[in-house]
Order: structure tokens, then C-alpha cells, then sequence
């Protein structure tokens, strides 16, 4: 069984606007509270240089 965590970027109480994290083999997972059945996965490296890149970019 996965184990979801919300980001600490999420609103807080049990409202439908969280992004929530899991382990995976080797993987984190990452879903939408709003559509839990489309889950992602990324290496931490990947997910590190994405929000690395996110950051560098913000508009």
C-alpha cells in the first residue's frame, strides 16, 4: 500500500488542491488530490532538477 504525503505547499484541511509525494522503488510518486488515479514518477535526481529549474524560472 502507498503511502501519500501532501507537500507542506499545500493548502491546509482535506480540500482537493494538494499535490501528495510517495516512495517508490527507487522512485518518488507524485499525484494530484483532484485526479489520485494519474500518479507520476520521477528519480529524486529528476525531481530535484525539475524544482531546481521551477525555482530558477518563476515568473
Amino acid at each position: 500500500m502507498i503511502q501519500w504525503q501532501k507537500s507542506s505547499f499545500s493548502g491546509g484541511g482535506d480540500g482537493n488542491e494538494c499535490v501528495e509525494l510517495a516512495p517508490g522503488d527507487g522512485l518518488l510518486l507524485l499525484r494530484e488530490s483532484d485526479d489520485p488515479a494519474r500518479i507520476l514518477s520521477a528519480t529524486p535526481t529528476g525531481l530535484a532538477a525539475l524544482l531546481h529549474h521551477l525555482r530558477a524560472n518563476r515568473p
